[in-house]
């Protein structure tokens, strides 16, 4: 059973590690307004997604499995218009992705069948759960920020060179 520990231990360690990097790597080359702007009339930001991240995070593995006393503001991550700068959004998700990793290590084989329920999540059942569905939820907003940053990069180019779309679009 140790063995079958250490396996999801680093597992799980290695796939939120490798999905917090890639928030990093995708955030580095946006400016502050780039990271908070809204390039589609729907949807979010790169921040607010950031912010969504962080919450989602320190709720569901910090306060809920590590006793952090976290209190998450869902609906705000989602709207706040008092932008951080984005390093300071970006050390909160930093912080979360850590106390993540903290309570993966912490974990034991009797820990990851533990009864385990939140607001959102009343049907997680355990700990087992919910830190899979908080990796692939994290997995599935990686995938929007990278869109979010292609989108960004074609209205940059855009801007840059006016004359260019015009003459794509012929």
């Amino acid at each position: 059973m140790d063995d079958l520990n250490s396996t999801l231990v680093a597992a799980f360690t290695e796939r939120y590690t490798h999905l917090a990097c890639k928030v990093r790597e995708l955030a580095a080359p946006l400016s502050d307004e780039q990271f908070w702007s809204k390039p589609f009339a729907f949807g979010n930001s790169f921040g607010h997604l950031v912010l969504h991240l962080a919450g989602n995070l320190n709720y569901y593995i910090g306060t809920e499995i590590s006793g952090t006393e976290y209190v998450r503001d869902r609906d705000r991550e989602f709207t706040e218009t008092n932008h951080p700068r984005k390093e300071e959004a970006l050390k909160q998700f930093d912080e979360a992705a850590d106390v993540v990793i903290r309570s993966l290590l912490c974990q034991t084989s009797g820990d990851w069948g533990k009864e385990y329920t939140a607001v959102r999540e009343e049907d997680a059942h355990n700990r087992l759960t919910i830190f899979l569905r908080c990796a692939t939820h994290m997995h599935h907003h990686v995938g929007q920020m990278m869109y979010l940053c292609y989108e960004l990069k074609q209205l940059e180019a855009e801007k840059a060179n006016p004359q260019s779309q015009k003459k794509a679009a012929r």
